[in-house]
């Protein structure tokens, strides 16, 4: 399992040992959206989902705080996201994340490719009922950065690759509520939102992830970031 622990806008903290982990695909409000992200897709050889939304559960041990993920090979990517977080007392806590995900692996299977890398969180969160009457207009960004540009990871210019708002994605709300007709709406429940489309041009593969989740009405920004760090080539 994995322990987390997220700090609170009013100092306190809020550890949550996870027990399941799900993410959401396809979640757009809007078709149009959903439509936008299977073709991004399948540019990459994924086939369309049988139903939307989805939802890939994910072993709990993938959702992690880090400030970098390892990877096999160079086609993986993140995806901005915002998290659902059931702490220890049943209390919903919202934050910043970001689903990296094996590329190679997703046209075998989008449940499998999920399982190939982590969910990472910002170290941040709020309460959601203290930012529900707001949801629809806090923003959801990332940025990417190419290290082939300076020679290693972490420096570089970032290039802007997602840019929206939480009103393009079906609500915390509605995700609760699927939960709990579950039997999930459990402490250490995680879930992951699905994505925003991404900007045409950029390219994902990138070697350094920036995730922001802001709310205009007060600045606050809830951030994450990490470096993609390939390992050794396999021997055998």
């Amino acid at each position: 399992m994995a322990l987390l622990t997220f700090e609170l806008p009013d100092g306190t903290t809020r550890r949550v040992d996870v027990v399941q982990v799900l993410n959401a695909g396809y979640a757009g409000r809007s078709q149009d959206d959903v439509a936008a992200h299977v073709a991004e897709l399948a540019e990459l050889g994924v086939p369309a989902p049988s139903v939307t939304p989805a939802l890939y559960p994910v072993a709990p041990y993938l959702a992690q705080h880090t400030d970098q993920v390892s990877v096999q090979h160079g086609r993986t990517s993140g995806e901005a996201e915002w998290a659902l977080v059931v702490d220890g007392d049943g209390e919903l806590l919202l934050t910043a994340a970001c689903d990296h995900t094996d590329r190679e692996l997703e046209v075998h299977g989008v449940a499998w490719s999920k399982n190939a890398g982590p969910d990472v969180l910002a170290r941040r969160a709020w309460r959601l009922a203290d930012v529900q009457e707001r949801l629809d207009a806090l923003t959801l960004r990332a940025w990417v950065t190419h290290a082939e540009h300076t020679g290693h990871a972490g420096s570089g210019e970032e290039t802007i690759i997602q840019d929206g708002t939480l009103a393009e994605l079906l609500t915390p709300g509605y995700w609760a509520e699927v939960l709990r007709e579950r039997g999930d709406l459990v402490p250490g429940t995680v879930l992951i939102s699905g994505t925003i489309p991404m900007a045409e041009g950029v390219d994902q593969f990138a070697d350094r992830w920036r995730v922001e989740l802001g709310d205009p009405a007060t600045g606050d920004v809830i951030e994450l970031a990490y470096d993609v760090v390939r390992m050794p080539a396999p021997i055998g």
